[in-house]
Protein backbone atom coordinates (compact mmCIF):
# COMPACT_ATOMS: atom_id res chain seq x y z
CA UNK A 1 0.00 0.00 0.00
CA UNK A 2 1.36 3.51 -0.75
CA UNK A 3 1.13 6.63 1.82
CA UNK A 4 0.79 9.62 -0.77
CA UNK A 5 1.12 12.33 2.04
CA UNK A 6 3.44 11.87 5.07
CA UNK A 7 5.66 14.26 7.06
CA UNK A 8 8.38 11.83 7.38
CA UNK A 9 11.34 13.69 6.78
CA UNK A 10 13.04 15.28 10.14
CA UNK A 11 13.88 18.53 11.41
CA UNK A 12 12.72 20.47 8.90
CA UNK A 13 8.85 21.32 9.72
CA UNK A 14 6.52 20.11 12.40
CA UNK A 15 6.83 16.55 11.38
CA UNK A 16 9.54 13.48 12.61
CA UNK A 17 12.33 15.61 14.79
CA UNK A 18 15.71 13.97 14.16
CA UNK A 19 16.45 10.71 12.06
CA UNK A 20 15.68 8.05 15.14
CA UNK A 21 12.27 9.31 14.54
CA UNK A 22 11.86 9.13 11.11
CA UNK A 23 13.47 5.54 11.09
CA UNK A 24 10.72 4.99 14.31
CA UNK A 25 7.92 6.02 12.02
CA UNK A 26 8.99 4.11 8.53
CA UNK A 27 9.06 0.61 10.97
CA UNK A 28 5.75 1.21 12.29
CA UNK A 29 4.45 2.20 8.73
CA UNK A 30 5.76 -1.08 7.36
CA UNK A 31 3.67 -2.73 10.39
CA UNK A 32 0.57 -1.46 8.63
CA UNK A 33 1.68 -2.77 5.35
CA UNK A 34 2.57 0.30 4.05
CA UNK A 35 5.13 -0.42 1.10
CA UNK A 36 5.79 3.27 -0.12
CA UNK A 37 5.57 6.76 1.60
CA UNK A 38 5.38 9.73 -0.15
CA UNK A 39 7.79 12.74 1.58
CA UNK A 40 5.35 15.94 2.10
CA UNK A 41 7.10 18.19 3.70
CA UNK A 42 5.24 21.52 4.11
CA UNK A 43 6.10 24.10 1.09
CA UNK A 44 5.04 27.79 1.51
CA UNK A 45 3.46 27.20 4.98
CA UNK A 46 3.23 30.41 7.10
CA UNK A 47 5.79 28.69 9.37
CA UNK A 48 7.59 26.48 7.24
CA UNK A 49 9.26 25.96 4.27
CA UNK A 50 11.24 22.74 2.94
CA UNK A 51 12.88 23.81 -0.39
CA UNK A 52 12.96 21.00 -3.11
CA UNK A 53 16.49 20.42 -2.78
CA UNK A 54 16.37 19.71 0.67
CA UNK A 55 13.77 17.45 0.26
CA UNK A 56 15.82 15.45 -2.93
CA UNK A 57 18.88 15.93 -0.17
CA UNK A 58 16.87 14.26 2.15
CA UNK A 59 14.96 11.63 0.71
CA UNK A 60 18.03 10.22 -0.95
CA UNK A 61 20.04 10.00 2.11
CA UNK A 62 17.08 8.11 3.88
CA UNK A 63 16.70 5.72 0.98
CA UNK A 64 18.88 2.94 2.01
CA UNK A 65 18.07 2.70 5.41
CA UNK A 66 14.59 2.74 4.35
CA UNK A 67 14.84 -0.43 2.01
CA UNK A 68 16.42 -2.20 4.80
CA UNK A 69 13.21 -1.47 6.64
CA UNK A 70 11.16 -2.61 3.19
CA UNK A 71 9.86 0.40 2.21
CA UNK A 72 10.11 3.06 -0.39
CA UNK A 73 10.53 6.70 -0.09
CA UNK A 74 9.08 9.21 -2.80
CA UNK A 75 9.55 12.70 -3.44
CA UNK A 76 7.01 15.44 -2.89
CA UNK A 77 5.94 18.62 -0.90
CA UNK A 78 2.27 19.41 0.35
CA UNK A 79 2.62 23.07 -1.11
CA UNK A 80 0.52 25.70 0.47
CA UNK A 81 -1.77 27.51 -1.84
CA UNK A 82 -0.15 31.18 -2.89
CA UNK A 83 -0.67 33.14 -5.44
CA UNK A 84 2.51 32.93 -7.32
CA UNK A 85 2.30 29.44 -7.26
CA UNK A 86 2.77 28.62 -10.99
CA UNK A 87 5.76 31.37 -11.05
CA UNK A 88 7.42 29.03 -8.97
CA UNK A 89 6.09 25.82 -10.42
CA UNK A 90 7.45 27.26 -13.76
CA UNK A 91 10.80 27.53 -12.27
CA UNK A 92 11.07 24.56 -10.99
CA UNK A 93 10.65 25.20 -7.57
CA UNK A 94 7.94 22.65 -6.72
CA UNK A 95 7.81 18.94 -6.36
CA UNK A 96 5.11 17.04 -7.34
CA UNK A 97 4.51 13.78 -5.89
CA UNK A 98 6.55 11.44 -7.00
CA UNK A 99 7.78 13.09 -10.49
CA UNK A 100 4.40 12.58 -11.48
CA UNK A 101 1.18 14.60 -13.24
CA UNK A 102 0.11 15.07 -9.22
CA UNK A 103 0.24 17.93 -7.19
CA UNK A 104 -0.54 18.04 -3.47
CA UNK A 105 -2.19 21.60 -2.16
CA UNK A 106 -2.70 22.60 0.73
CA UNK A 107 -5.51 25.30 1.36
CA UNK A 108 -5.81 27.47 4.31
CA UNK A 109 -7.58 25.84 7.08
CA UNK A 110 -9.98 28.38 7.79
CA UNK A 111 -11.09 29.10 4.11
CA UNK A 112 -10.70 28.34 0.08
CA UNK A 113 -8.86 31.25 -1.81
CA UNK A 114 -11.05 32.98 -4.15
CA UNK A 115 -8.28 32.47 -6.66
CA UNK A 116 -7.81 28.50 -5.72
CA UNK A 117 -9.65 28.31 -9.00
CA UNK A 118 -7.78 30.03 -11.14
CA UNK A 119 -4.73 27.87 -9.76
CA UNK A 120 -6.62 24.90 -10.42
CA UNK A 121 -6.82 25.96 -13.89
CA UNK A 122 -3.41 27.06 -14.45
CA UNK A 123 -2.19 24.01 -13.10
CA UNK A 124 -4.52 21.57 -15.11
CA UNK A 125 -3.37 23.75 -18.19
CA UNK A 126 0.22 22.64 -17.63
CA UNK A 127 -0.42 19.33 -17.64
CA UNK A 128 -0.71 19.18 -13.45
CA UNK A 129 -3.73 17.59 -11.44
CA UNK A 130 -3.87 19.10 -8.03
CA UNK A 131 -4.95 17.07 -5.43
CA UNK A 132 -6.65 19.04 -2.57
CA UNK A 133 -5.10 18.01 1.32
CA UNK A 134 -7.85 16.85 3.61
CA UNK A 135 -10.36 19.23 3.00
CA UNK A 136 -13.03 17.48 5.45
CA UNK A 137 -10.33 19.93 7.62
CA UNK A 138 -10.85 23.15 5.86
CA UNK A 139 -13.72 25.05 7.61
CA UNK A 140 -14.75 27.12 4.57
CA UNK A 141 -15.57 23.48 2.86
CA UNK A 142 -17.04 22.53 6.07
CA UNK A 143 -19.27 25.42 6.42
CA UNK A 144 -20.17 25.26 2.14
CA UNK A 145 -19.33 21.71 0.88
CA UNK A 146 -20.46 22.39 -2.37
CA UNK A 147 -17.14 24.42 -2.90
CA UNK A 148 -15.01 21.35 -2.84
CA UNK A 149 -17.52 20.03 -5.53
CA UNK A 150 -17.36 22.57 -7.46
CA UNK A 151 -13.34 22.44 -7.62
CA UNK A 152 -13.27 19.02 -8.41
CA UNK A 153 -16.17 19.46 -11.62
CA UNK A 154 -13.61 21.75 -12.86
CA UNK A 155 -10.64 19.07 -12.61
CA UNK A 156 -9.24 19.06 -8.86
CA UNK A 157 -9.03 15.95 -7.26
CA UNK A 158 -8.72 15.36 -3.60
CA UNK A 159 -7.37 13.17 -0.69
CA UNK A 160 -8.73 12.43 2.97
CA UNK A 161 -6.79 11.75 6.01
CA UNK A 162 -6.75 8.04 7.64
CA UNK A 163 -6.83 10.26 11.01
CA UNK A 164 -10.05 12.17 9.96
CA UNK A 165 -11.84 9.08 9.23
CA UNK A 166 -10.79 6.74 12.42
CA UNK A 167 -11.80 9.41 14.47
CA UNK A 168 -8.40 11.16 15.63
CA UNK A 169 -9.93 14.94 14.90
CA UNK A 170 -13.30 14.75 16.63
CA UNK A 171 -16.64 13.03 15.45
CA UNK A 172 -17.19 15.98 13.37
CA UNK A 173 -14.18 16.32 11.10
CA UNK A 174 -15.05 12.58 11.00
CA UNK A 175 -18.92 12.73 9.75
CA UNK A 176 -17.68 15.19 6.78
CA UNK A 177 -15.28 12.98 5.98
CA UNK A 178 -17.32 9.99 5.48
CA UNK A 179 -19.92 12.26 3.92
CA UNK A 180 -17.08 13.77 1.22
CA UNK A 181 -16.08 9.44 0.47
CA UNK A 182 -19.76 8.69 0.16
CA UNK A 183 -20.08 11.69 -2.56
CA UNK A 184 -17.26 11.11 -4.46
CA UNK A 185 -15.32 14.34 -3.53
CA UNK A 186 -12.03 12.33 -2.58
CA UNK A 187 -9.92 10.35 -5.05
CA UNK A 188 -6.96 9.55 -2.44
CA UNK A 189 -5.67 7.85 0.78
CA UNK A 190 -3.07 9.31 2.95
CA UNK A 191 -2.08 9.41 6.73
CA UNK A 192 -0.50 12.99 7.17
CA UNK A 193 1.31 11.07 9.79
CA UNK A 194 3.57 13.70 11.54
CA UNK A 195 5.13 11.67 14.25
CA UNK A 196 3.57 8.45 16.25
CA UNK A 197 2.02 10.29 19.18
CA UNK A 198 -0.11 13.22 18.82
CA UNK A 199 0.01 12.45 14.84
CA UNK A 200 0.15 9.13 13.83
CA UNK A 201 -0.21 6.97 10.74
CA UNK A 202 -3.93 5.27 11.40
CA UNK A 203 -3.83 4.43 8.00
CA UNK A 204 -5.53 0.45 8.78
CA UNK A 205 -7.85 2.66 11.04
CA UNK A 206 -9.29 4.65 8.86
CA UNK A 207 -9.64 1.94 6.29
CA UNK A 208 -11.39 -0.20 8.82
CA UNK A 209 -13.62 2.58 9.62
CA UNK A 210 -14.65 2.67 5.92
CA UNK A 211 -15.02 -0.66 5.78
CA UNK A 212 -17.51 -0.55 9.10
CA UNK A 213 -19.76 1.63 7.46
CA UNK A 214 -19.63 -0.55 3.44
CA UNK A 215 -17.25 1.62 1.62
CA UNK A 216 -16.01 -1.55 0.35
CA UNK A 217 -15.85 0.21 -3.19
CA UNK A 218 -14.47 3.65 -1.90
CA UNK A 219 -11.44 1.32 -0.41
CA UNK A 220 -10.96 0.08 -3.62
CA UNK A 221 -10.53 2.89 -5.34
CA UNK A 222 -8.96 5.05 -3.15
CA UNK A 223 -6.16 2.77 -2.51
CA UNK A 224 -5.89 2.08 -6.61
CA UNK A 225 -5.63 6.03 -6.97
CA UNK A 226 -2.41 5.97 -4.45
CA UNK A 227 -1.03 3.36 -6.73
CA UNK A 228 -1.58 5.54 -9.60
CA UNK A 229 0.32 8.66 -8.73
CA UNK A 230 3.33 6.19 -8.40
CA UNK A 231 2.79 4.77 -11.90
CA UNK A 232 1.49 8.40 -13.05
CA UNK A 233 -1.37 7.09 -14.60
CA UNK A 234 -4.69 8.77 -14.83
CA UNK A 235 -7.06 8.53 -11.93
CA UNK A 236 -10.35 6.58 -11.17
CA UNK A 237 -12.54 9.93 -10.99
CA UNK A 238 -16.34 8.90 -10.22
CA UNK A 239 -18.99 11.41 -11.13
CA UNK A 240 -20.11 13.35 -7.44
CA UNK A 241 -23.04 12.35 -5.58
CA UNK A 242 -25.32 15.06 -4.30
CA UNK A 243 -24.47 15.78 -0.79
CA UNK A 244 -26.68 15.09 2.24
CA UNK A 245 -27.81 18.25 3.72
CA UNK A 246 -26.12 19.06 6.88
CA UNK A 247 -25.47 22.06 8.84
CA UNK A 248 -21.98 21.56 8.66
CA UNK A 249 -20.92 24.83 10.18
CA UNK A 250 -22.04 23.19 13.55
CA UNK A 251 -19.06 20.98 13.51
CA UNK A 252 -16.61 23.19 14.45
Amino acid sequence: MIDMHTHILYGVDDGAKDVEETLRMLQVAKEEGITDIIATSHADHPQYHVDFMTVNMQVAQLQNEANDIGIRIHTGQEVRIQSDLMERFKNGEVLTLANSQYLLLELPSSNVPQYTKNIVYSLLEEGITPIIAHPERNKGIAEKPERLERLVREGALAQVTAGSLSGHFGKSVQQLALQLVEANLVHTYGSDAHNLTTRPFLFNAGLDYLEKKKQLDAIDVLLENNDRILSNDRMLVLEPCELKKKKWWSFF
